[in-house]
């Protein structure tokens, strides 16, 4: 099953032949993903992200909802190491 994942937004740049990717953090790892289909997002800004492509942005609550839901759900095994309890809201 594929899966949107929320992170946050740590940094936006402009990379020629790809648009607008941003570097996003998911629990203890930080992944590029691309924001093209969301002109608004911005640095600090929680987003869904599926298959590399950031597809909706999300508030911090449900951002920080929907992570626990999946890491109850073993879905997040792969994105954080076992002392990462929750999506970096510091910062």
């Amino acid at each position: 099953m594929c899966l949107a994942i929320p992170g946050k937004i740590k940094e936006i740049n402009d990379v020629p032949n790809m648009g607008r990717m941003a570097k996003v953090q998911f629990g203890g790892i930080v992944k590029e993903a691309s924001i093209e289909p969301l002109p608004a997002a911005k640095v600090g800004d929680y987003v869904l992200v599926h298959v590399g492509v950031a597809i909706s942005i999300v508030d911090e609550e449900e951002a920080q909802k929907t992570f626990q839901y999946l890491r109850e759900a073993g879905e997040l095994d792969e994105l954080e190491p076992e002392s990462m309890n929750q999506i970096d809201t510091e910062s």
